[in-house]
């Protein structure tokens, strides 16, 4: 009995439709005539759509921009994409100096007198201005580097 090219699913010889997926059944898509083996299963990447300039876009999303960063960085599709990893070490880093803001900066300011500035509102500000000013660069294909993390971003782009 064949075999649903799509799922796998058993098909009837004279099936037109698969029952389990729905996929048109073709003589040609069979796994052979009287094989009772399921053809082999192929993992569909799931980057596949994904370009490489919306996925520098996504490293630099405030918050939860290292998450896509991460899976940038590990996933296969860009592994020799040195301009797409550069752009996800750098938004890696924007993370953690923004973490630094959130752990250090904080609460060292929450001591301060009330009539100084809070230093750590200025500097989430700014780096919420330089995610979306990297936001912007990156989605007109340019790799700018930031001063310190972008120089730190390119020796660990270029690292393999």
């Amino acid at each position: 009995m064949p075999f649903c090219t799509q799922c796998g699913q058993q098909v009837g010889d004279a099936d037109v439709f698969c029952a389990n997926c729905g996929r048109q059944q073709s003589a040609a898509g069979f796994s052979g005539s009287g094989s009772t083996t399921p053809p082999p299963l192929v993992a569909q990447d799931p980057l596949a759509g994904l370009s490489p300039r919306t996925a520098s876009i996504l490293c630099y999303i405030p918050t939860v921009g290292w998450i896509a960063a991460v899976i940038v960085l590990a996933a296969r599709k860009f592994r020799g994409d040195q301009i797409v990893r550069f752009h996800a070490f750098q938004g890696l880093y924007l993370f953690a100096a923004w973490l630094m803001v959130q752990w250090v900066v904080h609460p060292i300011s929450l001591t301060m007198p009330e009539h100084f500035i809070r230093v750590d509102h200025t500097l989430e500000g700014l780096l919420l201005g330089l995610s979306i000013f990297m936001i912007v660069k990156s989605s007109h294909g340019e790799a700018y580097v930031l001063p310190i993390i972008g120089e730190l971003a390119q020796r660990s782009a270029t690292e393999q």
